[in-house]
């Protein structure tokens, strides 16, 4: 995959690839009955993805959704107990549907019951509007609340006293202990593709984690994040860039399509399949390999695999990923 000469960036990136996984309970579609998740099951997956070498386990976020979704929180919390090297992180928690103060705590308390290996991505979503609805929330306000959210989350995080006179969440002389084990909080990076997104990116978020995109869109995001930062009088040290990216490893690109559309598609309730071919690392080894490798030119450090297909056989992916494809990007890494 070719791509025009790299843009030249204010921000300081990584400087090498990270490569994690994304979804933890999930259950086989399409499903029938009662799910009734085991913890078994979400154990022996974060101890394969540990001991394969994987970097990063992450989990979304949705309150309603065409198939069972569990809390990404909680999902982490109890993970956490299997794994005590493994960085986790949302990708991305829809902070606007809730009071950010009661999710300051969690995420305060995760960050501590994970020793510090947390990352807090967030978003907006309403791809699903039906969740807005639900929780109460104006879908128009989604964007102005995620901004008051962050910074009543990093207040908090603080440990201090402090108050916050916004238009969603005032509050006076609040001390929120414990803080989080990381000093300030957890990193928070930011979802989203639009202009007024990654704007609001490069103002507040400490990185990026962005989902259907291609390698061109995110070099062309990533810079405009880098001007927001600028016009701010931000100084971007320090800035995760991550991608969530659905991939399957097959022994061809048609069969590799097919398994991951038709599980998409069921997924997201619409044919997947234009998406998936898309935005997707499909096929054999070096096919996705290389998918991988135009991401990472085009900024991405940290690479979230969405393993699109049957989900009773994510053990064969995973394997057939740490074993076939890893060894192809270790020059990155």
């Amino acid at each position: 995959m070719n791509l025009p000469p790299k843009t030249t960036l204010n921000m300081t990136l990584d400087k090498t690839l990270k490569i994690g996984v994304n979804t933890m309970h999930r259950r086989t579609e399409p499903g029938v009955g009662q799910w009734l998740p085991k913890i078994d099951v979400l154990v022996r997956v974060v101890e394969q993805v540990d001991q394969l070498g994987y970097d990063s386990f992450w989990c979304g976020d949705h309150i309603s959704m065409e198939i069972p979704f569990l809390d990404p929180l909680l999902q982490i919390a109890q993970a956490a107990v299997a794994s005590r090297r493994l960085m986790f992180g949302t990708s991305v928690y829809l902070l606007p549907l809730r009071h950010p103060t009661p999710v300051a705590k969690q995420v305060a308390t995760i960050d501590l019951l994970t020793e510090g290996r947390f990352i807090f991505g967030v978003g907006v979503g309403g791809e699903f509007p039906k969740e807005y609805e639900a929780c109460g929330v104006p879908r128009h306000e989604r964007g102005a609340r995620l901004a008051e959210s962050i910074q009543v989350c990093r207040k908090l995080w603080s440990g201090d006293s402090v108050s916050n006179d916004g238009k969603f969440y005032p509050f006076e002389d609040v001390r929120m202990t414990p803080a989080p084990a990381q000093l300030g909080g957890p990193p928070i990076w930011c979802g989203g593709r639009a202009k007024g997104a990654l704007e609001r990116t490069g103002r507040m978020g400490d990185g990026w984690f962005s989902y259907a995109v291609t390698p061109q869109m995110y070099r062309d995001g990533l810079a405009v994040i880098d001007q927001a930062a600028n016009d701010a009088g931000r100084v971007l040290e320090t800035f995760g860039t991550a991608h969530l990216l659905f991939a399957r490893v097959a022994d061809s690109a048609d069969q590799a399509l097919d398994e991951a559309a038709e599980h998409l598609s069921i997924r997201y309730g619409m044919d997947m399949r234009p998406a998936t071919k898309r935005y997707g690392a499909l096929g054999a080894p070096e096919d996705v390999a290389a998918c991988i490798r135009a991401y990472h030119d085009a900024g991405v450090r940290h690479i979230s695999l969405d393993f699109a297909g049957p989900y009773e056989r994510r053990y064969e992916q995973l394997e057939r990923f740490a074993n076939e494809v890893r060894p192809l990007l270790q020059d990155l890494m």
